[in-house]
């Protein structure tokens, strides 16, 4: 599911960066950008935080895209379509759940212009790094302003979801500026369960099967890529201790070799189809129009993909390979893992 995104994020890297991060913190204030907790805020201030997000969750619960349109700051008013797909792509879960909220967080910069880079340190740092209850948000191209960042855990329906606001501050009002919607499970799995999962797959040697259970707690455990704490610090952590050498990315594609040919593969990852884990692999195509012809390729990939890496077998029910044309359009299909040999 795809967050509506108006302030470009970052994703924040793997491994423990937490004695450069100490040393932004000592230049914050020079560079205008602060945060406060909970704890820190004036219990009005948290209150009208709590109350404004609760409100637009209501709104997107009925499906009101137009009363979060006019709520917007004037940037997100004006291209407002990723947020209305999202609230439509939601709206029957947020419909049957009960919303809470977490301790808000509101960070603050100063100037004329957007920050091209902007960290936020939230809350206590011990000399490790993070605590149970710090924070760290990382945003690009933040416009000067005073932001509260609210998470909602909406609960009760089969989907669980949580929910990351993110509102700006205009005169007495709090506008949304951002709306980020991921699940909590994925076929009723927490990040928990994916973390031992990755753990077991580690400890028999299973380094690739780690590393995509991995991501997927780090996905599950983190309500959105420009956020940070300290269990999701952890899973970096862990999971870069796993991470493989020798699976395709955009700029380092593999070549795997089956049926007498050579598949330039670009990517791999993790996904729910059904009620099953599936493993995705894209790979260059020419020409994809021969549908027949393509799935034959298909397969061979798949078949050739089990072969180089037969680990796969013990963490993915079924294999979904896509041939992908320069110009982006894709055919693919999939196979069960037990029809792949």
């Amino acid at each position: 599911m795809d967050n509506a995104r108006r302030m470009a994020p970052c994703k924040l890297r793997p491994g423990r960066r937490w004695l450069w991060l100490w040393l932004v913190a000592t230049v914050a204030a020079a560079q205008a950008q602060t945060c406060q907790s909970a704890e820190d805020l004036d219990a009005p201030v948290r209150t009208a935080l709590e109350t404004t997000a609760k409100k637009y969750f209501d709104m997107s619960a009925r499906g009101d895209t137009a009363g979060l349109q006019q709520n917007s700051i004037p940037s997100v008013a004006a291209s407002f379509g990723g947020i209305e797909a999202a609230v439509k792509d939601n709206q029957s879960a947020f419909a049957s759940a009960q919303a809470t909220t977490r301790p808000p967080f509101v960070l603050m910069t100063e100037g004329t212009e957007p920050m091209a880079h902007a960290e936020f340190l939230c809350g206590v740092f011990g000399k490790s790094g993070q605590t149970s209850d710090s924070a760290v948000f990382v945003l690009n191209n933040l416009p000067p302003g005073k932001y509260g960042v609210v998470l909602l855990d909406a609960k009760g329906s089969p989907d669980e979801r949580v929910v990351t606001l993110i509102l700006q501050q205009i005169g007495e009002d709090w506008k949304l500026a951002g709306f980020y919607v991921r699940p909590s499970q994925i076929q009723g799995h927490d990040g928990a369960w994916f973390a031992q999962r990755a753990r077991e797959f580690k400890a028999k040697g299973q380094t690739r099967n780690a590393w995509f259970y991995y991501q997927e707690a780090i996905s599950l455990s983190a309500p959105a890529d420009f956020m940070s704490t300290l269990a999701t610090d952890r899973l970096y952590d862990e999971g870069h201790s796993v991470l493989p050498e020798d699976l395709p990315s955009s700029e380092h594609p593999l070549d795997l070799s089956g049926g007498g040919k050579t598949y330039r593969l670009t990517t791999i990852f993790l996904t729910s189809v059904g009620s099953d884990l599936d493993l995705v692999v894209k790979y260059q195509a020419t020409d994809v129009s021969n549908s027949g012809r393509t799935f034959q390729e298909n397969k061979v990939v798949m078949q050739a993909l089990v072969a180089k890496f037969p680990e796969f077998r013990d963490a993915f029910a079924g294999i979904v390979a896509r041939a992908v044309e320069p110009s982006g359009k894709d055919f693919g299909s999939m196979l069960p893992m037990k029809e792949i040999k």
